[in-house]
């Protein structure tokens, strides 16, 4: 390390320093400004034009939206379909990639359908009609089965498996296991980091599902918690999407304004998913370079 830096070199890192500082809190001042606002007073942000800090700190808004069972409901049909589907994706995925990982008939010729999808795709015409066709209109089973396989996922999986190295499925073939036995036994549990990082990808993927919800789903009871902020948000239909809430709440005069209720409703539905990722991060990185570097 050398200790006697050039003035060039200290200003050039406090230079950087700065501006990634400077960059970071403009990313994350509006995470800050919903979080503030969602917390902020009906009579306070009625007269105020910039928010930064509430002069009185209240819950009204989180109130408002934890007493909608629309809204309640639609965060378990989320965590629904984000586990089960979350589950489906890794289990196809995995056990495809693991198949044309191995030399087996027909390699290339999966391998190229596989990457064939990357440049084509049926489109969103021609996949409804497929899914209404099966039967899976206004079914939880519409946002899952479509897209339980993603073919870059799917691709980087394969790669991870081929960098196992070969001593351990030779050795267990000679020891009498099967395919099923390998790859339930011996490269299962040596890839746990690629299984972390795609199933955190699959995760956030069916957490953030919108526009397959509302192109598949048309019972209300069913949408997705992405849904119901669309309703509370885009459309400023608070009061209308959350029908419970709005009822009690006409009752009192303290009804909070639905710009708050927005911003409260976008933090409960954010917070969740950020979670995983302190539990998933030690894996997150370890997994995704693994899967991209051979040897």
């Amino acid at each position: 390390m050398n200790k006697h830096r050039s003035f060039a070199s200290i200003l050039g890192d406090t230079t950087n320093i700065i501006l990634l500082a400077l960059l970071a809190l403009l990313m994350l001042f509006p995470f800050y400004y919903i979080f503030v606002v969602s917390f902020t007073s009906a009579q306070e942000y009625a007269v105020s034009d910039l928010i930064l800090w509430p002069k009185e700190w209240v819950v009204d808004s989180y109130s408002f939206i934890l007493g909608s069972k629309e809204f309640i409901r639609s965060i378990w049909v989320t965590v629904y379909i984000t586990v089960v589907g979350s589950i489906v994706n890794l289990i196809l995925t995995a056990t495809m990639a693991y198949a044309i990982s191995r030399n087996i008939y027909g390699q290339r010729v999966y391998l190229f359908l596989v990457l064939f999808t990357f440049v084509f795709s049926a489109g969103m015409i021609p996949t409804y009609l497929i899914v209404k066709a099966t039967g899976l209109i206004n079914s939880y089973w519409a946002l899952i089965i479509p897209g339980a396989i993603n073919s870059f996922n799917l691709i980087v999986i394969r790669q991870f498996f081929q960098n196992i190295p070969s001593e351990l499925t030779e050795a267990a073939t000679i020891d009498g296991a099967n395919d099923l036995q390998i790859f339930s036994r011996v490269v299962v549990p040596l890839s746990k980091p690629a299984f972390a990082a795609f199933g955190l990808f699959y995760a956030v993927t069916h957490w953030n599902t919108y526009f397959s919800a509302i192109l598949y789903l048309n019972d209300p009871t069913k949408w997705t918690v992405q849904v119901i902020l669309r309703q509370i948000v885009i459309l400023n239909d608070a009061t209308n999407t959350l029908v419970s809430a709005a009822r009690e709440a006409a009752k009192s005069a303290h009804q909070p304004p639905a710009e708050t209720i927005g911003m409260a409703a976008i933090l409960l539905a954010t917070v969740p998913i950020l979670v995983l990722y302190p539990f998933l991060q030690k894996h997150f990185a370890k997994g995704v370079m693994l899967g991209s570097v051979k040897g």
